[in-house]
């Protein structure tokens, strides 16, 4: 099996081994492992998807980012019918998005969120 090296932030690391305590893998990387596969499974049923759809859309950020939040989703203005935001924790924000639309444009406001690092949690689930 080829080896590929990553580097993780103390925090990543730190909830790599707790899950990787809790749900019994053997090793990290074995629970990297399935972490990837589930992330490909999720991203080959997103890219099924065509014509009009019905989704939500869950971003979970540190408030700092409220900013970033804003700039994403007004290209994508045409798309969300309800926008919700919530504070969660000191810190963190939830935004839940009911988003009505292309699909294509679904997928590129959704790896508009994946792609910035300052995002915590970034789920897709269409309806």
């Amino acid at each position: 099996m080829p080896i590929v090296s990553i580097s993780l932030n103390d925090e990543i690391l730190s909830e790599l081994d707790k899950l990787q305590s809790s749900m019994g893998f053997s090793g990290r990387s074995e629970a990297i492992r399935a972490g990837i596969r589930t992330f490909v499974s999720e991203e080959k049923q997103k890219a099924d998807l065509s014509g009009n759809i019905h989704a939500i859309l869950l971003v979970v950020h540190n408030d700092e980012f409220d900013h970033i939040v804003s700039g994403i989703t007004h290209n994508f203005e045409d798309l969300i019918t309800t926008h919700l935001h919530s504070k969660i924790d000191k810190e963190k924000c939830m935004e839940l998005f009911v988003i009505n639309g292309d699909a294509e444009k679904v997928s590129t406001i959704t790896k508009d969120f994946q792609r910035n690092k300052n995002m915590d949690t970034v789920k897709l689930v269409a309806l």
